[in-house]
């Protein structure tokens, strides 16, 4: 009995039995529900193809679908002291650090990289959104003013994609001053007749909207994104009033005149180099992969005949 209990029975169900799919293989749209392939969900830049959702992406994801080929070349950002304040709530600043780095893989919230779209080259930094907030630091500021300095350096436009819930609170006033920092590294640009697109994503809140997410050449934003200083709960509790539908929103936004394009994600490569070149006075870009043609040379005209000849 036992050999039987033991090791027929577990054998038989082991053949049988269903296998586990692994859980992330689907992935559930926030908005409408529908189980979406992950393959086909990350080809088609984490929006949903049902509804047109658009979902988190990573800074390296979203750099992999904006670049020609997904080619680019980080640019280095000068490290910051580690924890100033030695700031400590329910975990000390370090292990905060730790646990977001892990989670991510990148070691902070913004990542600037150099390459071309459409072979147009640019500079480019994005803010990831899960690395705590993608709230803006001491290394935030740094990478700011280190793509400033890469895009003068190359004479390239500088185009900053954010996402973040604000200043970093465990770095308190350090954290604040990134906001006139980063306001004198986009300065350089204009000093330097350099376009300076930013493109906000959702959620672009708090001291980020305040100082370098609102001071671009071009505003656009992706569809239904977030875009505000204090969020809309803050300000029904404030002032006691039901605020508008969408208020704070990316079309909510763009009616009112904030900014001057909400785009879809899958449509914003073609979009950034359009403004791109049309800003560095450049031709429009040629479509597919192959060199534009060369010019025709004309003709020479033929030697008039003799008139004995006719």
């Amino acid at each position: 009995m036992n050999w039987i209990t033991n090791y027929v029975r577990p054998r038989i169900n082991s053949i049988f039995s269903r296998r586990e799919v692994p859980e992330n293989l689907w992935h559930k749209c926030d908005e409408c529900g529908t189980m979406l392939f992950h393959r086909e969900l990350a080809e088609n830049q984490n929006v949903c193809t049902q509804c047109g959702h658009h979902m988190a992406i990573t800074p390296r994801d979203r750099f992999k679908h904006l670049f020609d080929g997904g080619i680019f070349t980080e640019v280095e950002v000068p490290a910051p002291k580690d924890d100033p304040l030695h700031f400590r709530d329910q975990k000390k600043y370090p292990d905060r650090m730790k646990a977001a780095q892990k989670k991510t893989g990148e070691k902070e919230a913004m990542l600037v990289a150099s390459g071309e779209i459409g072979r147009t080259p640019i500079v480019a930094a994005a803010q990831d959104f899960s690395f705590m907030g993608g709230s803006m630091g001491m290394y935030v500021g740094n990478a700011i003013i280190a793509a400033a300095q890469e895009a003068v350096k190359l004479k390239r436009p500088l185009i900053l994609f954010s996402a973040a819930g604000g200043a970093r609170m465990q770095e308190g006033i350090l954290s604040l001053m990134q906001m006139p920092r980063t306001t004198v590294a986009v300065e350089m640009l204009k000093e330097a007749n350099l376009p300076y697109i930013v493109v906000l994503t959702h959620p672009t809140t708090g001291g980020v909207t305040a100082s370098y997410a609102m001071l671009g050449d071009v505003h656009i934003s992706e569809p239904n994104a977030l875009i505000c200083f204090a969020g809309p709960r803050v300000i029904e509790q404030t002032i006691r009033e039901k605020l508008p539908e969408g208020f704070q929103r990316a079309e909510y936004l763009l009616d009112h005149g904030m900014l001057d394009r909400v785009t879809k994600r899958t449509e914003m490569r073609e979009e950034l180099i359009t403004i791109t070149r049309m800003l560095m006075n450049q031709p429009p870009a040629v479509k597919g992969d192959l060199p534009a043609p060369e010019p025709e040379e004309t003709p020479a005209e033929a030697p008039a005949e003799d008139a004995g000849e006719k």
